[in-house]
């Protein structure tokens, strides 16, 4: 893969049974980085297990399967390219883990690609009060998944087959509901598809002759789209914050022989360079880094999404951990937060929460519990107008503004400036009670020791 494409990384939400695994592995199957051995060996396993017909979703399944036995699969089968991107599929929501891994910013997705079923009822399920289509969207778009394709699947399984009257009934209730959410219904292709026969994926589909080619006006020129292929095609690349000041959460910290400490993580904003002087928030050392390497490749720069490596000097593997942030001691470094105003979207939680309600947020890599010490007002969702001041309690559906204090030394930072080290799932009884952007933070000034090779660096 080299860098002469651009990289954007997609997330595919939907009901469960909307088929998006059947989708997402037929676009792996056919433009993918899974080579014909692997699928023949799929392809034999599959029909000696009497699952011919579950034809592509097999694909993922064994991905899944094998990323599940904790087997880190080959990277390259979640690829597929267009003719403009090479393009990572995030995560196959239906795992438990999907919101909190949407918002710990394991994934950052450039756009969503919604998948509901058009089947009698089977888009009625998933669009209800309780079916996950409605919080998919909505979730996408708090935490600023700016572009949405919309996949309306199992056109061959409408009264008639391939029914007109039954895609236009369920677009129109669509957009009015992306709309809702906060999404411009102008700028999300809507189009009928079928991902187990292939209609309208990479080609024009034969049985619906009353699907011609679409138009989409955006401020950055319009485009024309017949298949779910060309409207990937027409994803607006996105800028990469290298502007921005470094922050890089660490996921690891190894100890290599010969070598040292080595941090591992994604860079979310920023550069990291060898040389630089960087400061490990929110209560690590400040010292110099050696070099930096991806894919056992020594780089001059890592920009955001490069997942790597760097050595550091004169620090041990246990004054670093996961959760902690690397940043440019000398540009606006991470410091660690003593409390945080968020904006928090109830999703599903059984009882009220009051004042001194402890869950465990995931933001970025860090795993802490914070305090809701203060319910300061309660939102209307949707306008941003305070409905309530200073509410007693908060329930499924409510959005209220809160000020949070970590229970232990934590580095976040607002949605605004650093996004994903801005946004959180809030976890409670195994599993995400809410989400959260972060609005104010009130930081500590700096504390943690400066190695000698950083104050060396420094002078320099």
């Amino acid at each position: 893969m080299g860098k002469d494409k651009i990289h954007i990384s997609i997330v595919v939400v939907g009901h469960v049974d909307s088929g998006k695994s059947t989708t997402t592995g037929h676009l792996i199957y056919k433009c993918g980085g899974i080579d014909k051995r692997t699928i023949e060996k799929f392809e034999k396993e599959s029909s000696e297990m009497g699952k011919g017909s579950f034809k592509y979703a097999w694909v993922l399944d064994k991905l899944k399967a094998e990323r599940e036995r904790g087997i880190t699969i080959d990277i390259a089968l979640w690829k597929f390219e267009t003719n403009k991107f090479y393009v990572t599929i995030i995560d196959a929501p239906g795992h438990r883990d999907f919101i909190k891994n949407m918002i710990t910013g394991t994934s950052q997705a450039d756009c969503a690609v919604l998948i509901v079923a058009a089947g009698t009822g089977e888009f009625e399920a998933g669009i209800s009060k309780n079916g996950q289509t409605r919080e998919h969207v909505l979730l996408c778009f708090t935490l600023g998944v700016k572009q949405l394709v919309v996949a309306v699947n199992k056109m061959d399984s409408t009264e008639p087959k391939y029914s007109e009257a039954r895609f236009n009934e369920i677009k129109k209730e669509l957009t009015a509901y992306v709309k809702k959410v906060g999404y411009n219904p102008a700028t999300v292709p809507v189009l009928p598809i079928s991902g187990f026969h292939g209609d309208n994926m990479l080609d024009k589909s034969d049985n619906m002759s009353w699907w011609n080619k679409q138009k989409i006006e955006r401020k950055s020129g319009s485009y024309e789209f017949t298949t779910l292929f060309d409207a990937l095609d027409n994803i607006e690349p996105p800028t990469r914050p290298t502007d921005k000041a470094l922050r890089l959460p660490l996921q690891d910290v190894y100890k290599i022989g010969g070598i040292g400490t080595v941090p591992v993580g994604r860079v979310e904003t920023g550069v990291l360079k060898p040389g630089m002087v960087v400061k490990f928030a929110p209560t690590g050392p400040t010292t110099e880094v050696k070099s930096v390497e991806m894919h056992h490749e020594a780089l001059t720069e890592a920009v955001p999404g490069d997942n790597v490596g760097f050595n550091v000097k004169n620090v041990s593997v246990k004054d670093l951990k996961r959760g902690f942030v690397a940043s440019d001691s000398r540009n606006d470094p991470a410091k660690e937060a003593a409390d945080f105003t968020a904006q928090v979207i109830v999703l599903n939680h059984p009882g009220q929460i009051q004042a001194g309600y402890s869950p465990v947020l995931d933001c970025h890599t860090a795993h802490i519990a914070c305090k809701f010490a203060e319910l300061i007002q309660k939102i209307d969702r949707r306008t941003g107008k305070e409905i309530e001041a200073n509410p007693k309690t908060i329930k499924s559906g409510d959005s209220c503004i809160v000020k949070m204090v970590p229970s232990k030394p934590m580095c976040v930072e607002t949605f605004q400036q650093y996004a994903p080290l801005g946004r959180f799932a809030v976890r409670d009884m195994k599993q995400t009670v809410a989400v959260g952007v972060i609005k104010e933070v009130n930081k500590k000034e700096l504390t943690g020791k400066t190695t000698k090779a950083a104050e060396k660096a420094l002078k320099k």
